[in-house]
């Protein structure tokens, strides 16, 4: 199985009431992995694509907790995309996926949660570099 097909979405318990509504994630038995980073992006200007980069080690678990983002995947061999529009899912991404962020909607928020605190070494910023490291062959 290639590293895009064990990508998946997870749907965390949402409590709806008169109030309005809660999402809850549990720990590793939903997301697989222990949270050492939380981050957010919000503000994107339209047209503006954020990531643009793999990693090496770091899992994440992309959530947009308002409005809508799409996101494109590829593992140096099959490529996928995907829309998250719903706050009560989350993608899982594992290590060796490149991700681009594009089309966010006016106001969204995308939640990161992130398996390890931020280490520059374990980014790969540059598409040939990761297509090299995960296909083995250039371009």
């Amino acid at each position: 199985m290639s590293a895009i097909e064990s990508l998946r979405l997870v749907k965390f318990q949402s409590v709806i009431d008169d109030r309005g509504s809660l999402c809850i994630v549990n720990g590793t038995g939903q997301i697989e992995f222990a949270v050492k980073r939380v981050y957010w992006l919000h503000g994107v200007p339209a047209g503006a694509e954020r990531a643009g980069h793999a990693h090496r080690e770091l899992k994440q678990c992309y959530i947009t907790v308002s409005g809508s983002v799409r996101v494109r995947l590829d593992d140096a061999h099959k490529r996928r995309e995907t829309f998250l529009n719903h706050p009560n899912e989350g993608l899982l991404i594992g290590p060796g996926i490149w991700r681009e962020l594009c089309d966010f909607a006016p106001h969204s928020v995308l939640l990161v949660l992130a398996s390890e605190e931020f280490d520059e070494n374990d980014y790969i910023r540059d598409y040939e570099t990761f297509y090299r490291e995960y296909h083995g062959l250039g371009l």
